[in-house]
């Protein structure tokens, strides 16, 4: 599972490295001039889960706008209430009284940050052509499991870790993410994952993310009807993967 990817640039070389790639603008929603927004325009350089960090969705325009979300979707409801079950046997135990529909309101969702199956009812509704996004990064991290380590491991394209883009969805949601702000509205995100390639699965052999590896293939994700789009979920190619070093490495070599 990709817990922990990077995304190097700031703004304005994201746009650049976006309009490069893709031949087409980033731009902000309702044409908003980056100088002039009145948002917050940064991130970490490395992300993690329910950090906050830009993906790209179509706006109704056409533009590819940006938009800033919380990286983990929505959880099952059965997890929610197999954590409110152990709560519950622990209350019981005490004698406490409680509210069960509260306490399944109230219980911290952790969000699921990698999607394998969007058939399933619970992620089908999420399939829609609204819902889609993609996610930039420029590497990506997954635990050595098969070494039995669980060092993170990190891949790109290449040693210059160029800009790429994961195929991703996004709801707005309502929901407990931090059990100090409580319940709150916030956006999410996250992305899909397949099988892992040749390069991936000496290290982690359950899954990778899914790469779009063209205009034509981001263009597909973000427009196309469901039943086109899913096929874009399978591995990218090994020749076009491999292990880099780890971020703070390279912060560390480039100073």
């Amino acid at each position: 599972m990709c817990n922990v990817y990077e995304l190097k640039y700031d703004l304005f070389g994201w746009a650049k490295a976006h309009d490069d790639l893709l031949h087409r603008h980033l731009t902000l929603p309702g044409g908003v001039a980056f100088e002039q927004a009145n948002i917050d325009l940064t991130w970490s350089t490395t992300l993690y889960p329910d950090y906050r960090a830009p993906i790209v969705r179509r706006g109704a325009d056409g533009a590819d706008e940006i938009h800033f979300a919380r990286w983990g979707m929505p959880s099952p409801q059965f997890v929610l209430k197999q954590a409110v079950e152990k709560k519950v046997a622990a209350l019981t135990k005490k004698g406490q009284a409680y509210d069960y529909a509260e306490l399944l309101r109230m219980q911290r969702d952790e969000g699921v940050t990698n999607l394998r199956n969007l058939e399933s009812p619970h992620w089908r509704r999420w399939q829609a052509i609204e819902n889609r996004c993609v996610v930039p990064i420029t590497a990506f991290s997954e635990p050595d499991q098969v070494g039995g380590m669980y060092k993170p491991i990190w891949f790109s394209q290449s040693d210059d870790r160029p800009l790429a883009y994961f195929a991703g969805v996004w709801t707005p949601w309502a929901c407990v993410r931090k059990v100090k702000n409580g319940w709150e509205e916030c956006d999410l995100y996250g992305f899909l994952t397949t099988e892992a390639n040749a390069v991936v699965a000496p290290y982690h052999s359950k899954a990778m993310p899914v790469f779009l590896r063209s205009a034509e293939e981001v263009e597909t994700w973000l427009t196309a009807p469901w039943s086109e789009a899913v096929q874009l979920q399978r591995s990218l190619p090994a020749e076009d993967l491999k292990v880099v070093a780890s971020p703070a490495k390279v912060e560390a070599e480039t100073g």
